[in-house]
């Protein structure tokens, strides 16, 4: 998938029962899955790109990502602009990224390749 600068690109969603819903998504719509260690699946589809991350879906089950060009200048944008910072930057395969809230707590993150 192309990375374009604050585009969403990918959205996370909780599942504690990784199997399940593996099994779900690719019978109903034939997404591919990789296994990042035992608290992380990604999925692929043809037009689609996330993950599962091991979790209660009642406490929250969506977090849309959006991608960026520069991690560090849209942190702070994020934070000029009243959002509040829940997880600063940090690594994990593939990338950085950062998680906030926005004004009505809604849960994002910004990511970039490095």
């Amino acid at each position: 998938m192309t990375a374009i600068h604050h585009q969403i690109q990918y959205i996370e969603f909780l599942s504690q029962d990784f199997d399940r819903i593996k099994q779900f998504y690719q019978a109903a719509f034939g997404w591919k899955f990789t296994d990042w260690g035992v608290e992380y699946t990604a999925f692929a589809g043809q037009y689609i790109e996330g993950g599962f991350a091991l979790g209660d879906p009642a406490t929250g089950s969506v977090m849309p990502i959006i991608y960026s060009d520069n991690l560090e200048a849209s942190l702070q944008a994020v934070v000029a602009a009243g959002g509040v910072l829940v997880k600063d930057i940090f690594s994990f395969p593939g990338g950085r990224r950062f998680e906030f809230t926005d004004p009505d707590s809604n849960k994002l993150a910004v990511w970039t390749k490095e």
